[in-house]
């Protein structure tokens, strides 16, 4: 009687945890290497974890997925592992995902004009969040101005494109019905 101990919905619990971990990995070897801090597209979807599951599944899975990163399987932009990822440049990044994404969970979910205006303002938001843990704990190691111009400056433009692809995204799958045509 197994079977019986399982919760029903627990294969699709497994198979969310699972995507959502493929989605947070493809996401960091989507990059462009800069020194001291790599382009990625981590920020889009840790923002998108929340957005589509909610605060307490997106965070958890970004902190699993993080998990996994410091127990040394290679999740991170170009293939990082180990306690060493969050004690380097881009620790400050890495240590605001999982606030991010949970603050995330809490944007509008409406389909009107305000309600996406909303999740971009808000999107925009928890970019400037992470670019500011990111200052942050880089400044601790080469100092606030060159934090500011090698771990911020940079992404600015990113982090406006991001934050309207999120934004987007987040509104064409929520106009897509239980038939998969969109509404």
């Amino acid at each position: 009687m197994l079977s019986a101990a399982i919760p029903h919905h627990a294969p699709k619990v497994v198979a969310v945890t699972a995507l959502g971990v493929a989605v947070l990995t493809a996401s960091s070897y989507l990059s462009m290497p800069m020194y001291p801090v790599p382009v990625t597209m981590q920020t889009l979807a840790v923002i998108l974890m929340g957005l589509v599951l909610g605060p307490r599944a997106g965070a958890a899975i970004v902190i699993g997925w993080l998990s996994l990163a410091a127990m040394g399987a290679p999740v991170l932009a170009g293939g990082k592992t180990g306690l060493i990822a969050f004690t380097g440049p881009t620790a400050g990044y890495l240590l605001s995902f999982p606030a991010t994404a949970f603050l995330a969970g809490y944007l509008p979910k409406g389909n009107n004009v305000m309600a996406h205006l909303a999740r971009l303002g808000g999107a925009l938001g928890l970019h400037g969040l992470i670019l500011l843990a990111g200052w942050a704990w880089l400044s601790r190691a080469i100092g606030a101005d060159a934090a500011l111009m090698a771990g911020v400056v940079p992404f600015l433009v990113g982090a406006v494109l991001k934050s309207g692809l999120a934004a987007a995204l987040f509104a064409a799958w929520k106009n897509v019905g239980n038939t998969g045509q969109p509404t």
